[in-house]
């Protein structure tokens, strides 16, 4: 009997006001057949503190969060 566990980010998405949206699945199988499939999403507002993000969810935060994109995103909060 052999169980593996992955993890990896299967989608982001991208608000028209810069908020990135990205879910991470965690499967599980034994001997290469799933029993466990569970999803957690995540939600990072422009300007947000990328410290412990997936590198591939950083690397989209770094172009999509301009100065310009995160100074509108905070005039619209306020």
């Amino acid at each position: 009997m052999s169980l593996s566990k992955e993890t990896k980010i299967d989608q982001i998405t991208i608000s028209e006001d810069g908020i990135v949206f990205y879910r991470e699945s965690v499967l599980i199988t034994e001997d290469g057949n799933e029993i466990s499939k569970n999803y957690h999403r995540s939600t990072l507002i422009p300007g947000s503190d990328l410290t412990n993000t997936p590198a591939n969810v950083t690397a989209i935060c770094n172009v999509v969060w301009t100065a310009d994109v995160i100074q509108a995103y905070k005039d619209s909060i306020k």
